[in-house]
């Protein structure tokens, strides 16, 4: 056969046998690979155990610390939100109860609304600084003047809160000397820091405002600590959205039988309860005196 010459049609079925066998071979590969993804499509365990043969050095823990950071940012981004949504609740609810008590007031006591939320915003935000409750603030100044900030007693008490700007000089200096007592947001400042400071020396409200009012070393206070407190009570109920009346009937104080015959139907401007009214005291202390 070795002797035969090579002819054309032997080099064509020679050529053609080769085709035909690489053919059936690619198609036995394509068959093979078809079934190995349908088998790794339908064993995820098998596929896991094929990737860890191929891949012996690959790490696991690695994706998880590599993530970590971005775990980290995702809490941190949760609780920023959590508390951010919290401070606008907050927020949100502080001015909700500072407009009821600002439409309140403004109603109750004749002031224009502009100047009622200038007092109430004022006393909300030094209460804040102070560590006081805002409506007992905004209840003094009810009881005090009424809301009227140029009012002023006989003996010298001025403003909102009714402060004795000559007892209380040292306080007046850094924001414009006695003068300033007369401004607003001053006036309210230092009152309440009066009214803490007493707070803070009798241990109780009753006893704060007993001491504001100039009665610190009498048996009462004639009835001023009653007044504050009952107009704080309804403060806290306008502030939680009830419904309160802006009319009242006035209260009828109960005279002592023991004072009946003392009293006289013309009082003296000097008599003690006139005089204690106005920030003098048993004990020398003055309206909002320390």
């Amino acid at each position: 056969m070795a002797s035969q010459p090579v002819t054309w049609s032997s080099v064509m079925k020679a050529a053609r046998g080769v085709l035909t066998t690489a053919r059936h071979t690619l198609t036995v590969f394509g068959l093979s690979a078809v079934a190995m993804i349908a088998l790794l499509y339908s064993r995820p365990d098998f596929a896991k155990r094929v990737s860890d043969f191929l891949n012996p050095h690959q790490s696991v823990p690695a994706p998880v610390a590599a993530n970590a950071p971005v775990q980290l940012v995702a809490a941190r981004d949760t609780n920023t939100v959590a508390t951010a949504s919290a401070d606008d609740k907050a927020k949100s609810r502080s001015t909700r109860q500072q407009k009821y008590v600002t439409d309140w007031l403004a109603r109750r006591y004749r002031v224009a609304g502009d100047a009622a939320n200038m007092f109430v915003s004022t006393a909300y935000s030094t209460a804040h600084e102070i560590k006081l409750d805002p409506l007992l603030i905004l209840a003094v100044m009810a009881i005090e003047s009424g809301l009227n900030p140029f009012a002023e007693s006989p003996m010298g008490a001025q403003g909102l809160m009714q402060v004795m700007s000559k007892v209380h000089s040292d306080k007046f200096q850094q924001v414009g000397g006695s003068k300033a007592a007369l401004n607003p947001v001053t006036n309210i400042r230092v009152g309440a820091q009066i009214l803490k400071d007493y707070v803070n020396r009798t241990g109780s409200v009753e006893g704060a405002l007993k001491s504001y009012v100039g009665a610190g070393a009498a048996d009462d206070d004639s009835g001023y600590g009653s007044k504050v407190l009952t107009e704080y009570k309804r403060l806290k109920q306008v502030a939680s959205g009830k419904n309160v009346p802006i009319y009242f009937p006035p209260a009828q104080p109960a005279v002592p039988s023991t004072t009946l015959k003392t009293v006289s139907t013309q009082p003296k401007p000097d008599a003690p309860s006139v005089v204690a009214a106005h920030g003098d005291s048993q004990n020398g202390e003055t309206v909002a005196g320390l």
